[in-house]
């Protein structure tokens, strides 16, 4: 059995035929399991040196909400020459690294217009079911969310597909994005038409003359925001795929550009090693109540803290909730925290930011474009077709799933050498930036999901 131990205090090793844990010595019944230095839950029994260790003999620690003590413990990642991209200026100054037109629906009672409007003009539209019969603050993150999609850089035009009787309607709409640029987002509320297909084919058109003025320039990488997820994760991905998303994280901020980490119940129980990172007091205590927020927000609804992971992560190995949140939290690399956001809020600081929103794979990958990410990191054990709004980057943990499913998977991080792979990924990553397509772009696999936590009408 070929076996590796990720940390020096662990007291388990990972079986590299399948991902799940062998005990290095024996481990006494209440005993904490130690895997990446921290513990990952206790021993229900006695293990021995050798034994399988997972769910029939181990249990998570997780529980109530804690409190926690700032003990900053970051260290400055060394600055490097930033590499040149080839990207869309806008007129506010971000850069777009697609050219795309975009038709998002206001309200979820327009997505088969929208989906006509689509084909027949190669926009890409995308479907949601919100945007009326909600109240409180279901209405306002419906309406963050569209309005982040809105003014995505990545988008060379947008058309807003609005019914017209609905709560979130074009008027409230346009009161939210506060302000426009008329040549690149343009407005049609169907009720008000005879044809709303030829209104909004030639409104599409118009669109498409604007941008197709624009043209790729050399910019620096210091301008791209990157967002990290993870989805279907193996015993493998927080030491090879997030591992190696973690060094691309720690290259990207070093030379200016930012990172952003979401799926804060996925932080559970690795959150002090983003505390300790966190830049000052205040990052810390945004920090502090992002978890706490969250954790609440399960018991509001009478759920475990620790109800994760999923039966396919744990058929790859994973067994508790921490260990999936110690493999997840890799993918931020050991770059400072500048940031804390919340759930619709844009990125605006480079280094690593902390993004409130669920662990759903959709809600996330929505959550992370609209908030101004360029692109997606998206590691897997498991494998998934799934794509969000901005080229997805779907990052194998294990060369079996990157072979069984390449019509997926763009990259395989499978390796313990995470300098070669990384470089390979930055590699990967200049050249999606630069036009190439994604496995999700070229299947026309694009997808978007809004959290919902209130009363629907």
């Amino acid at each position: 059995m070929d076996c590796i131990t990720i940390n020096e205090k662990d007291n388990v090793c990972v079986d590299l035929s399948t991902g799940h844990k062998r005990a290095l010595h024996n481990i006494n019944k209440g005993e904490d399991i130690i895997k990446y230095g921290y513990p990952i839950g206790y021993a229900t029994e006695n293990i021995f040196a050798g034994e399988h260790v997972h769910s029939h003999n181990m249990k998570t620690k997780l529980g109530d909400i804690l409190t926690y003590k700032y003990a900053p413990d970051c260290c400055e990642l060394p600055a490097k020459e930033p590499f040149e991209i080839n990207a869309y200026i806008r007129e506010n100054g971000d850069i777009g690294i697609r050219n795309d037109i975009w038709i998002i629906p206001t309200v979820g009672c327009v997505n088969s217009i929208a989906k006509e409007l689509s084909e027949k003009t190669g926009a890409i539209d995308f479907a949601h079911p919100y945007g009326c019969s909600q109240l409180g603050d279901d209405m306002k993150t419906t309406q963050l969310i569209l309005k982040g999609l809105i003014n995505h850089p990545n988008a060379g035009g947008v058309l807003v597909l609005g019914l017209g009787c609905e709560n979130n309607n074009i008027s409230e709409m346009q009161r939210v994005l506060g302000f426009w640029n008329d040549n690149r987002i343009k407005f049609l509320t169907v009720q008000d038409c005879n044809d709303e297909i030829s209104e909004g084919i030639a409104l599409i058109e118009e669109l498409k003359q604007t941008a197709s003025g624009d043209e790729r320039v050399p910019v620096s990488v210091s301008k791209l925001k990157i967002g990290l997820k993870c989805g279907g994760s193996d015993g493998f991905s927080g030491i090879t795929a997030n591992a190696v998303v973690g060094a691309v994280t720690d290259e990207i901020c070093s030379m200016g550009g930012a990172a952003v980490l979401t799926e804060v119940p996925e932080m559970f129980g690795a959150e002090t090693m983003l505390f300790d990172r966190c830049i000052n007091k205040e990052v810390f205590d945004k920090g502090v109540s992002l978890i706490n927020n969250f954790k609440q927000y399960f018991k509001n609804h009478g759920q475990p803290v620790s109800e994760n992971p999923s039966p396919g992560n744990k058929e790859g190995g994973i067994t508790t909730l921490e260990e999936k949140s110690l493999g997840c939290v890799q993918k931020g690399g050991t770059a400072p925290v500048t940031d804390v956001i919340t759930y619709g809020e844009t990125v605006g600081k480079s280094g690593l930011t902390l993004l409130d929103g669920p662990g759903n794979d959709i809600v996330s990958i929505t959550n992370l474009a609209a908030a101004g990410c360029h692109l997606v990191l998206f590691t897997t054990g498991r494998g998934t077709p799934l794509g969000g709004a901005v080229p997805t980057i779907k990052i194998a943990s294990n060369d079996t799933i990157a072979a069984q499913k390449s019509h997926w998977i763009d990259f395989s991080a499978y390796s313990l050498n995470k300098k070669e792979k990384a470089e390979e990924l930055l590699d990967l990553i200049k050249n999606v930036a630069d036009g190439l397509q994604t496995k999700n772009e070229v299947h026309g696999n694009r997808e978007i999901a809004i959290f919902k936590d209130g009363v629907t009408l």
